[in-house]
């Protein structure tokens, strides 16, 4: 079964609609842990709608699992992040306009800056992927650009129903296959929920799912706990 990483995104995003110093995400994280997530997830985005600086610094000062750090390509992020302390690093497209993330990185695209980027973030120590659709190219891509993981963006599955949804988990699947055949590691997350886990959950070769806004918002009803619980169950 993969890992669960837990996006605390959206404890902050709760937070940050009052400016105030609760709900903690970090405290959040802590009692995430205890109930089983292996590892915490956060976006630092430029406009700081959710997460904050001292959110990052914070976070790796006190929880005990691998924190994952998802940031832009923009010099600013990169320099945070090299200076994080976090384990892993995601790299990810990042529009202003949107309300989340919207897809994946266009990674033959960026190969320019990426060539920089990536060493960048390679040399501090901690694991870089790139979250990019189910596309073979874009895998391909992303060899070329020398990072050891790619987190596959599920949002496209998660959204899809019927016989849609069948060939967005085939797509899924393949992508996973090309990717290990290649040499890259596969983490996967984006709209995953109690009732879409399981079939990605059950593909060979993912090794990390990262998911938050179902548990936030699942955990205002049953609590944190049971929450993550839940979740983990569903992925099993």
């Amino acid at each position: 079964m993969p890992r669960l990483h837990l996006n605390i995104d959206h404890v902050a995003t709760l937070r940050q609609a009052r400016r105030e110093s609760f709900p903690d995400p970090i405290a959040w994280a802590l009692a995430a842990e205890r109930a089983g997530a292996q590892g915490i997830t956060c976006h630092l985005r430029g406009d700081r709608r959710h997460i904050q600086d001292e959110d990052v610094k914070r976070l790796r000062a006190e929880i005990g699992t691998l924190l994952n750090l998802e940031c832009s390509l923009a010099p600013e992020m990169v320099a945070i992040a090299r200076d994080s302390g976090a384990e892993a690093f995601c790299l990810v497209p990042e529009n202003r306009t949107e309300v989340t993330t919207e897809g994946g990185l266009d990674v033959r695209a960026e190969l320019g800056r990426l060539s920089d980027v990536v060493p960048a973030l390679s040399e501090t120590g901690g694991l870089v992927s790139l979250f990019i659709d189910p596309d073979l190219d874009q895998l391909d891509a992303a060899r070329e650009a020398g990072a050891p993981f790619v987190e596959l963006h599920t949002g496209s599955y998660a959204l899809a129903t019927g016989a849609e949804r069948e060939a967005e988990l085939a797509r899924l699947v393949a992508a996973t296959a090309h990717a290990r055949s290649i040499g890259l590691r596969v983490n996967a997350g984006h709209g995953l929920d109690l009732g879409n886990v399981g079939p990605v959950a059950a593909i060979e070769g993912v090794e990390e799912l990262n998911i938050g806004f179902a548990i936030v918002a699942r955990a205002v009803f049953v609590g944190v706990d049971e929450a993550v619980r839940e979740m983990l169950a569903a992925m099993s």
